[in-house]
Formats: structure tokens, sequence, C-alpha cells
């Protein structure tokens, strides 16, 4: 089996993955990796991340050229906004999931998006900017994420859903699901008064593992 065929299935098998474990639903969300060659593979535009069909998904090649595969998801704008401003970025995931959605009508732009509740989600994600509502498919949310100037690697649309960048597939699912998993909690203790990490804790964190954190 080739390196992209490889991907392929892999795209498919971790999207199925985040599907059955109702991190996004009915034909909500898309997903994009890089291809040895520096192309890209992504999601079809109104497909279930359920059934996704690895001879199907959309083929960019390096020059940002659609070659081959059905239409592309009509959030590439956000796709293209990661790969053109961080150069560390080999896939990206965008979900509706319920607690992240839910805790973005809580909280306001310009505060960070996710309390500092455990380590894992400051290691995996660094500071979470929450952007405000757009249109979906509108290019402007591309826009916004450019205006970060490759900063960041997750964002939160407000009342629409997460949107992650990894160096892989692997990890760019795994940290959106530890955004969900965050959000969650938060949610889970808002009001409470919960004991999350101090700003020395953070601190230490963000040293230990290099992570972006400040503005």
């Amino acid at each position: 089996m080739s390196a992209e065929a490889r991907l392929r299935e892999t795209i498919c098998m971790l999207a199925r993955s985040l599907y059955d474990r109702g991190l996004t639903h009915g034909s909500t969300g898309n997903i994009s990796a890089r291809t040895e060659d520096g192309g890209l593979l992504v999601s079809p535009t109104g497909t279930s991340f359920g059934r996704l069909d690895p001879g199907r998904l959309a083929r960019f090649d390096a020059g940002g050229a659609h070659v081959g595969g059905d239409r592309p998801t009509k959030e590439m704008p956000l796709h293209s906004a990661f790969y053109d401003t961080r150069s560390t970025a080999g896939a990206v995931v965008h979900l509706h999931s319920c607690h992240s959605v839910a805790l973005s009508m809580l909280a306001e732009p310009g505060e960070p998006f996710l309390p500092p509740l455990t380590p894992y989600g400051i290691m995996q994600l660094g500071r979470v900017e929450l952007l405000p509502f757009f249109m979906p498919g509108d290019p402007a949310m591309g826009d916004a994420v450019r205006g970060l100037a490759g900063k960041r690697s997750a964002v939160m649309l407000a009342n629409h859903g997460p949107v992650v960048a990894g160096r892989d597939i692997e990890a760019a699912c795994n940290a959106i699901e530890e955004l969900e998993a965050t959000a969650k909690l938060a949610l889970l203790t808002r009001g409470m008064g919960p004991r999350g990490l101090d700003d020395d804790q953070v601190r230490d964190v963000v040293t230990k593992f290099e992570v972006e954190w400040d503005a």
C-alpha cells in the first residue's frame, strides 16, 4: 500500500471514530491532511464522518489545484489559512462537538476560551482563540485565522465548532478531542469554583512542553 493510500485509510478511520463517539454528527465536520508531495486530501462537502470513502476524498496538488476526488468541503478557507500560516501544520480537523459549542455560547471573544483545568489541554492545544460567529462557509473565517499570524494551533468558532491544526492527522484528532474534553470539564464545574492550575503551574507546563501560549 502506498503512503497516500495509507493516509486515505487513516483519515477515514479516525473520522469514523470521532463520529461513532458523538464528537460530530450528521454531515457536520471536515478533515484534511498533507500528502508527501505537498498536496492535500480533504473530506468532500456534505459528507458524514461516519461514511467517508477513501477513494472519494478531494485531492489537491502542491499548487492548490483540485485534481481529483469529490468537491471539497465549503470550509476550505479555514483549512488553507492554517496550512498557509503554520509551517508545522500537517492536518486540520473541524468538528461541531457539543460541549465546546455550548461553552462558546457562554464566553466572550478576546477571553481565554478554555480554563487551565488540566495540563493536557495546554500541552496539546496551547491557548485556544475564540473567534466571533461567521456564517458557515464564509471566507472571513479563514481571514480571521490568518489574522492570528500562525500563533495559534486551535480556534473556536463561536456557536459553530472547534478547528485544530496538528503536525499529522493523529495529532490533530487527539488535540481536538482534548479540546472537547476540557470544554466538558469546564461546563461540568461551571459556577462551582473548580481548582484549576494556578499561574505558576501553567507557566511550568508551558515552559516544559514548549507550548505556544503568550498572546
